[in-house]
């Protein structure tokens, strides 16, 4: 079957993280049916198969039952676990006992710290059994519990009905959704400290003397084969339906990733959980580096600035520097980006920093995400510049835009009014007509008086 890598982009800024092309793992066969390879300092995936396809986690469903106790207890070395008979109902076949076969006894009490280094180190099934019971009331409370902290986590596509793993068909996950369960169970002290040794001494029960137990996680117990020096800690899982399967943290020289593999094929018998982890491992710590993209104090364009007598312009740079992780080939020139302003020209006052825009930032011609852009310098304001855009803005406002509409009327009805009154004026006035005798007919040339 052809594998597929999808590599994409890691953005190192503080908290933006961003996506890249597509990248191939041509040195390694892969074997597993699901899996993701995620950077643990960004988030970002580099490599994805099946990764929403629903899945069988078996035992990596501990890390959810470890969640749960260690949310429900406050004080693990003062409260003890007693184990029942219902739970020992459960386990009995399974196979997945704490003493190699014999398992705990009905009655049998132990510390929650131990069981709990027991859940996560030796995968012990009638511990989980014992642990859900203690916390739950009851072994369906428990479920109920992690089914709503699944929940409460976003994770939409996993679905739990023991605290163990054992196959059933209702008990599914996807690569995608463990990988959020992992980065949350692992940044539990706690859990990342247990997952990380390679035994762990149990203190003496009223049942059991003390007792040594080993990790499931041979990656890191360095008398195996399949031993990674790089592999920090992780959850094993098997079933005969789930496959092997394995949720491992690797640090290497500043870079750390959280591989994820899912229903791996052993032909031969053959550990490819392990062997397929430590590959994608290599091909990461081998392959890829950050480079510098952006630099934060880089101008990126100019924008028009009013009301300053300093100057009428002011350059814009990234908020933040941009750094990535990409394949040690590639070329960092080529990134490119697309402006957005927040409007044609600003107005002063502006403060250093302030974000006046933003640049969509492209590599390879893949969006890697949106930076802000602000101001380089600050910029001050003249009170005289300010005072005379105050002015025609009041001026240009529409309150005297209705000011000067009542005036206008008033004016037109004032001048109405007394052309109205003229009018009345001229009726009333009349001149009477009297005709002149013949004397004045005969000197109204002459200066004459009467």
């Amino acid at each position: 079957m052809k594998k597929k890598i999808f590599a994409l982009i890691l953005i190192f800024l503080f908290i933006f993280a961003v996506p890249a092309q597509a990248y191939q793992i041509n040195e390694y066969e892969l074997h597993h049916e699901a899996g993701m390879l995620i950077s643990m300092d960004t988030g970002d995936v580099l490599y994805s198969k099946n990764a929403d396809e629903r899945m069988y986690p078996a035992s990596i469903t501990k890390l959810m039952s470890a969640v749960v106790m260690l949310e429900n207890i406050d004080d693990l070395e003062n409260e003890f676990i007693t184990y029942t008979k219902t739970a020992n109902d459960l386990i009995l076949g399974t196979g997945s006992a704490i003493y190699n076969g014999d398992g705990l006894k009905v009655g049998e009490k132990m510390r929650a710290s131990d069981a709990l280094a027991a859940l996560l180190i030796s995968s012990s099934g009638d511990v989980a059994y014992a642990i859900a019971e203690h916390v739950g009331g009851t072994i369906d409370g428990f479920v109920d519990m992690m089914n709503e902290k699944a929940k409460e986590m976003g994770l939409a596509n996993t679905h739990y009905t023991n605290p163990v793993g054992l196959h059933d068909d209702n008990l599914y996950t996807t690569a995608r959704d463990i990988s959020v369960l992992a980065k949350y169970a692992f940044g539990i002290d706690i859990v990342k400290e247990l997952l990380s040794k390679t035994q762990y001494k149990m203190e003496a029960t009223n049942f059991h003397k003390e007792l040594n137990i080993y990790t499931s996680n041979l990656m890191i117990s360095p008398n195996t084969n399949v031993y990674y020096r790089y592999a920090v800690c992780g959850k094993t899982g098997y079933t005969s339906k789930a496959g092997r399967c394995l949720v491992c943290i690797g640090s290497y020289n500043g870079y750390n990733y959280m591989s994820i593999v899912l229903n791996a094929k052993t032909p031969g018998g053959k550990r490819n959980e392990f062997i397929d982890t430590a590959n994608m491992f290599r091909w990461a710590f081998n392959g890829f580096e950050y480079k510098t993209l952006l630099e934060d104090a880089e101008p990126v364009t100019e924008v028009p600035v009013a009301l300053s007598s300093e100057t009428d312009h002011l350059s814009l740079v990234f908020d933040k520097g941009l750094k990535a992780l990409l394949p040690k080939e590639a070329d960092a020139s080529t990134v490119e980006y697309k402006i957005h302003l927040n409007a044609e020209s600003f107005d002063a006052p502006i403060e250093k920093g302030e974000a006046l825009g933003s640049a969509d930032i492209y590599y390879a011609e893949e969006k890697l995400g949106t930076l802000q852009l602000v101001a380089a310098r600050s910029v001050k304001a003249n009170p005289l510049l300010v005072f005379a855009r105050s002015a025609g803005n009041f001026f240009a406002s529409t309150f005297m835009k209705v000011v000067y509409v009542i005036l206008a009327g008033a004016i037109v009805i004032f001048a109405a009014i007394i052309f109205f009154m003229n009018i009345g004026r001229g009726k009333k006035r009349k001149v009477k007509y009297i005709p002149l005798d013949q004397r004045e007919l005969d000197h109204k040339d002459d200066d004459f008086i009467y």
